[in-house]
């Protein structure tokens, strides 16, 4: 039986990187009792596959990953016996049985949603209104919006435009991004890469306000990760399963 598990991460778990994330859900099935299924071979291991890495110091509400087990409790008791042992700064919201012919969760994801605010509000040099109109000026006043994407073993020139589905200002208190970007086997962009286009293309224009990207100052949360659905539209990753009663 396929698994399906969403979960968010939070507060100081947010430093913790990806394969710890790993070896940590390894512990909590045991722990929990989940009757999770092993790979057969010399050196078996838990059947388990991460949708989509997120980056260190990076907060979520949308984490995925998914398994296989021989029996399972009903979703109710599922989630009640994992959060019983996570400790503070990871929470199980989802735990949902997956159709047999469902592809895995990270072939599966097709782009993800962000938010992004300053850490310090005074830092913000943008008033909401202000933010709007910059971002307008950027996306649309650009027909090609090209960017140098670094991977660990090339570099390539990229059209970002294409692959930025949604990108607006939000929130009056401390206005910020609202982001919905491709992500996945296609082409995974990082919220990063997209502000760091942003502020380059004011201080290009010469805007009166052009402070230049430091991701240090910048918190960003990922709201969600998505599947494309039967009608080509976007599908949050746990609405292909369903709760076991």
């Amino acid at each position: 039986m396929k698994i399906r598990i969403k979960f968010r991460k939070y507060g100081l778990m947010r430093f913790i990187g990806h394969l710890d994330m790993m070896r940590y859900f390894q512990k909590a099935m045991r722990r929990a009792d989940i009757d999770i299924a092993y790979s057969e071979g010399f050196s078996p291991h838990q059947i388990m596959s991460f949708a989509a890495p997120l980056g260190v110091g990076i907060t979520s509400n949308g984490e995925y990953f998914d398994i296989e087990v021989h029996s399972s409790r009903s979703s109710k008791e599922a989630l009640r016996a994992l959060n019983e042992v996570m400790v503070e700064g990871v929470q199980v919201t989802e735990y949902k049985r997956l159709p047999d012919h469902a592809p895995n969760a990270m072939s599966s994801v097709a782009a993800s949603s962000y938010t992004v605010h300053y850490k310090d509000p005074l830092r913000n040099p943008f008033s909401l209104p202000a933010l709007k109109e910059a971002i307008k000026d950027f996306y649309d006043g650009q027909e090609e919006i090209l960017m140098t994407k670094q991977t660990k073993k090339s570099q390539r020139i990229l059209n970002l435009k294409p692959l930025i589905y949604q990108l607006e200002g939000v929130e009056e208190a401390n206005p910020g991004f609202a982001l919905q970007l491709s992500a996945g086997s296609g082409e995974n962009i990082k919220p990063e890469l997209v502000l760091e286009a942003f502020y380059d293309y004011l201080k290009r224009k010469e805007w009166e306000i052009h402070p230049g990207y430091c991701s240090m100052n910048m918190q960003i949360h990922r709201l969600e990760v998505y599947t494309r659905d039967e009608k080509g539209g976007f599908l949050p990753l746990g609405g292909l399963g369903e709760d076991i009663l």
